[in-house]
Formats: structure tokens, C-alpha cells, sequence
């Protein structure tokens, strides 16, 4: 029998066809998880003591990955083939299932029989699990939320025939006591949300558990493929990026724009999708990579952390302009920007269809209606100055150049929103609001609000690193540029990630 059995018994390869399925539990292809490995000491798969685990396993891609290199890395040590195999899988690949359907294909990708006590397994365990373990976990509820992942009661309390989703890794206080060993390495690809009962976009994220858990266990190294949401924070994921950025253990992040460079067409994550590689015992600058679907864009070696940033700076080119421009030490311009619910009105606040005495414009949705004062829960003052709405959420997709947020509307005293929209003001006159507006339509001020908008959403905190200006007069590019002191390559940087925007019909 060849060291090469994988690829006679694997053909065509299920999981390359499984890696395309899209949903929040994705499946990774069998290129990602060598990718993830290459980032290994490769002298891990030459001994024989090297245990790793992969506690979120779908489809076995990495354990039966890692087989392969140790089939190989082993030979001068166990030069009979079963007994290689056996001692690989029996003492060295440990995984947890997340469903009861994942450890029967996990079973199958790795052992080659979804039960490996039977006679079609590459190497006979005792029982029916081998080393890949599903054990059915409850969420733990209180105030109708789970204590450990955040799930919805209304959507996970389910009945004992269907899958709960309470993932053991991080369903527990103790997670070394799930399988009582030391692990030089834990590689995984976990699940990214559950629901919350809302909508999607609301969905609670889970990722961030899996990596804590993983830490806690002390390997000696981590990787792990996650959404890059992280990056900006927000949704629970504040003290995840802090300690992330912080954390310097953390030594090469490769990261993809859109998810589908990555996972293959049809995958789509918002925000794109990052793997890391996290060394217990070796701390020093992080060797940070930038993907597109034409390979590696960026490369630099550098600190997660830059300066006071209480985010990661994504991409490596932006790093010297956003540094040129905090040197100046101007105010931000986020303190013109509002929180959300600017009038106290929620997005599903409708008004009145028809103006009554004394009514005001009422912006919502994209539609017009009308309020009364005494409906304005908050910012009344606002009402009779002239300011700025955007809405709150935009999405263009994944794709550069990008408009990164919607066009801005002028509005005239007189006028107010739903959350819908974010307010940008208020000023004193027309000309300011209006000069306001000509920066805001600069693809310098839209690039420095990509630095923090890494989702559809623009809150008050993505305008943290726009610098004020004077509304005085209107702005452009150029004058931007030059104010700034920023090169040709930078200058080149923001034109080919931003598109151009036409404020023509900006006035409610």
C-alpha cells in the first residue's frame, strides 16, 4: 500500500465539492487547510509525539490534511505502513464533531468508514467515535439567552431530535477536560454566528469563543479561519479585537477581501475572511497578507496594534496615510456625527401620509412623510438647522473600487429621520452644510472611513479617524492630498480603492 492511499480511495474529491456549500458553518477546502498548515513548523510532522486537534470539525479536511503530511514526515521512524497509520490516528489526530451528521462525515473523510470499529476503517478502533467525539451539549438559558454562546432560547431550545448547535468546545468552563491531553497544535474552521431571532445581519457571532477556548487550552500553536468582522469590533467582538490586536503571539494573518478568493465562488461573508497563526512561545511582529483573487496584493511585517488605533488597520498601504494625517492632531470629524436613532425615531416609525399644521419632513426609508414636534423623542433642536443624512447602512459588495457609503443628502431646516439615517451637523447655514458635503463626496474622506467600515453598517465610530476640516469652503481630492503631504503611491492607493460620487439631486 502507497503513502498516497488518500488519493487513490478520494476520487473525485467530496470535500473540494462540499467546500462550496455557502452558510455560516462553511466548509473549507482542502487548499485553504494546506495553506493554514504551511504556516507549521513542518518538522511537526516528523514526530511522532505531535498531537492536534481540530475542535469544530465538518468534513475531517483538516485532520485527514495533516495524515497526509504525517504519512510522509513518520516514513524513517515507522516504516510499516499500518502501523504508521495506526499510531497517526489512534495518538496523534483528535477532532470534535458539531453536529451528529459532521462526526459521521468527519469519520468518513479521515477513517474512511463513518464507523471506525468497523472493517472498512484504514485503522480498527474499539468503539464507533474513534477519535473524532460528538457528544449532544444543552445550552445553559438565562433570560432567555445562552450563558455561554449568547443563542436565542425561542431559536435553540429544540426538541431532542434536532441539532441544538451548543458547540462542546464552548459549552464548558473546562475545556481540557474534554479530552484530558495537551495539544501542540488545534486547527479549525468554526462556525461564525447563530441567530439571535432577528434578522441575519443581526446574528450573534460565535468565532470568537472558539479561539478564546483554543487559547485557554495552551497549545503550542493556533490557526484558526474566521470572518476579518473582528478587525473593527462591535456585536460583542470589542474585547475579542483588543486582545487580538494586543496579542503579539499572533504572527502571520492572512486575510481576504472577499471571502469567495478564498472559500471559491459562491461563498459570500460580509467583510471578508481571515486565518492566523498564533505562537505561544515566539512573540514578535505579525507578517500581515493581503488577498484578492489575483494572489497576494500586500505584504508587511508589522504590529496589529498601530499608535492608540482601537482597530485593526486593515489593509498595509493605509498605514502610513492614516499616520500622516493623526499627525496633525485635528479634532475627529465623527464629533458632528450622530448616534444612531438621531431623533429618538425608529426605521419602522412611519409618520403621516398627509402634512397636518405644523408638521415637519419626516426621512425614512427613502420615503417622505410627516411628524409633529411633539413626536421628536429627542434633538428637536435640529429640526430648523441645516444638516447632513446618510443613511446608516450601505452595501456595494466586496469588489474595489467602492463608493463606501451612500450619497449624502442636504437637509433643510424643517426636516428630520428615522434610524434609517445618521444626521451630520447641525450648521448654521446652507453653504457650510453644502461644503460639508464636498468633503464627504472626496475619496480621501471615503478611504479614511474604510479604514473602520469593514460591514454594510456606518455608525458614528467608522468617521473616527475623518479629520475635521473648515466648512468655510468646499474641498477636493487635490487640495486633500496636498494638505496631507501624501505621495504619489498613496495617492494612487486611494484612487484605485474608491469610486467616484456624484452629489447631483443631494437635497431633500
Amino acid at each position: 500500500m502507497s503513502n498516497d492511499f488518500y488519493s487513490g480511495i478520494y476520487n473525485p474529491d467530496v470535500l473540494s465539492c462540499l467546500a462550496n456549500l455557502s452558510n455560516d458553518e462553511v466548509f473549507t477546502p482542502p487548499e485553504v487547510a494546506n495553506s493554514m498548515l504551511d504556516m507549521l513548523p513542518q518538522e511537526l510532522f516528523s514526530d511522532p509525539n505531535t498531537k492536534f486537534l481540530d475542535p469544530a470539525c465538518k468534513s475531517g479536511v483538516f485532520l485527514r490534511e495533516i495524515a497526509k503530511r504525517l504519512l510522509t514526515g513518520l516514513e524513517p521512524i515507522l516504516p510499516d505502513l499500518q502501523q504508521r497509520i495506526d499510531h497517526i490516528f489512534h495518538h496523534q489526530l483528535y477532532g470534535i464533531a458539531i453536529t451528529e451528521l459532521t462526526s459521521l462525515l468527519s469519520r468518513r473523510g479521515v477513517y474512511c468508514s463513518k464507523y471506525p470499529n468497523s472493517v472498512y476503517s484504514v485503522s480498527r478502533f474499539d468503539d464507533a467515535e474513534g477519535n473524532i467525539r460528538y457528544k449532544r451539549i444543552p445550552h445553559r438559558w438565562k433570560n432567555e439567552k445562552c450563558l455561554f454562546c449568547g443563542a436565542a432560547q425561542s431559536q435553540y431550545d429544540r426538541d431532542e431530535m434536532l441539532e441544538t448547535h451548543a458547540y462542546e468546545l464552548i459549552h464548558t468552563t473546562k475545556p481540557e477536560d474534554i479530552f484530558k491531553m495537551k495539544f501542540d497544535v488545534i486547527i479549525s474552521n468554526p462556525p461564525y454566528q447563530l441567530s439571535n431571532g432577528g434578522n441575519n445581519a443581526s446574528a450573534t457571532p460565535i468565532y470568537q469563543f472558539f479561539v478564546e477556548k483554543a487559547q485557554k487550552l495552551n497549545p503550542r500553536y493556533l490557526t484558526m479561519i474566521i470572518p476579518s468582522r473582528w478587525f473593527s469590533g462591535g456585536k460583542g467582538l470589542d474585547s475579542f479585537r483588543d486582545n487580538m490586536i494586543n496579542d503579539t503571539r499572533i504572527r502571520v494573518l492572512h486575510d481576504f477581501l472577499n471571502a469567495s478568493d478564498c472559500f471559491g465562488t459562491g461563498v459570500e461573508i460580509k467583510g471578508g475572511v481571515c486565518y492566523f497563526l498564533w505562537d505561544r512561545d515566539d512573540k514578535g511582529v505579525c507578517s500581515v497578507n493581503t488577498h484578492s483573487h489575483e494572489g497576494i496584493i500586500s505584504n508587511a511585517k508589522r504590529y496589529l496594534k498601530i499608535g492608540d488605533n482601537d482597530v485593526f488597520i486593515r489593509r498595509n498601504e493605509a498605514v502610513s496615510i492614516l499616520e500622516k494625517v493623526q499627525n496633525k492632531a485635528e479634532p475627529s470629524f465623527s464629533e458632528i456625527v450622530s448616534s444612531r436613532k438621531p431623533f429618538g425615531l425608529p426605521t419602522n416609525f412611519s409618520g403621516h401620509a398627509e402634512k397636518r399644521n405644523g408638521d415637519f419632513v419626516l426621512l425614512q426609508r427613502g420615503n417622505s412623510a410627516y411628524i409633529s414636534e411633539t413626536e421628536v423623542c429627542k434633538n428637536a433642536d435640529w429640526i430648523e438647522k441645516y444638516k447632513i443624512f446618510l443613511t446608516k447602512a450601505y452595501n456595494a459588495g466586496d469588489e474595489y473600487p467602492h463608493q463606501i457609503l451612500n450619497k449624502p443628502l442636504l437637509g433643510k431646516p424643517g426636516t428630520c429621520c428615522t434610524e434609517t439615517y445618521i444626521v451630520i451637523g447641525p450648521f448654521d447655514n446652507k453653504a457650510e452644510a453644502k461644503n460639508a458635503m464636498s468633503y464627504i463626496s472626496t475619496k480621501f474622506f471615503r478611504f479614511l472611513v474604510s479604514v473602520r467600515k469593514i460591514s454594510q453598517d456606518a455608525t458614528q465610530k467608522v468617521y473616527q479617524f475623518v479629520p475635521m476640516q473648515d466648512f468655510s469652503k468646499p474641498w477636493t481630492d487635490a487640495e486633500l492630498y496636498a494638505k496631507y503631504g501624501l505621495t504619489d503611491e498613496e495617492v494612487a492607493f486611494i484612487e484605485s480603492m474608491i469610486k467616484p460620487m456624484d452629489l447631483t439631486g443631494g437635497e431633500e
